[in-house]
């Protein structure tokens, strides 16, 4: 399921970037149930390594900010100076402080749920104008502009 071998059909490629065992088997978990495929990089250098070898499109970057090594924005950084049309998606524990992403970056403040994780993704990777609207039952769909 989540391994380095080409997509099927129409999947989308994602490359998952974290040194937490647990965020990882949660996060790979819920993008294979929603049929992306995963590539996973155990630290900053191993998902470059991934990017490097990788003979297929890749879609999305989702790393964690905080890993030892090149960390989560220095493999953004990195990414984006050699395949600036991929897509960075940043998650961590943000405690305090302000954080400044370059554009077309996002973050995802852990702790998060997997429909919010799935959500967001779907969203970053569906064509302009194809984003499903979500309507919460018992709920009159609205056009109005939120924030």
């Amino acid at each position: 399921m989540v391994n380095s071998l080409a997509p099927q059909n129409d999947q989308k490629t994602v490359l998952l970037a974290t040194d937490d065992p647990g965020v990882l088997e949660f996060v790979a978990k819920s993008l294979v149930q929603n049929n992306y495929h995963v590539l996973i990089g155990h630290s900053g250098e191993d998902a470059l390594e991934q990017l490097r070898t990788y003979k297929h499109e890749i879609h999305l970057l989702l790393s964690a900010l905080d890993m030892p090594g090149v960390n989560g924005l220095g493999l953004a950084a990195q990414v984006s100076m050699k395949w600036p049309d991929l897509k960075v998606l940043l998650m961590s524990e943000c405690r305090g402080g302000t954080l400044v992403l370059n554009e077309g970056w996002h973050f995802l403040p852990k702790p998060f749920v997997a429909s919010q994780l799935n959500a967001l993704i779907l969203t970053l990777l569906s064509p302009p104008g194809m984003v499903p609207k979500y309507q919460r039952p018992g709920f009159p769909a609205s056009n109005k502009a939120t924030a």
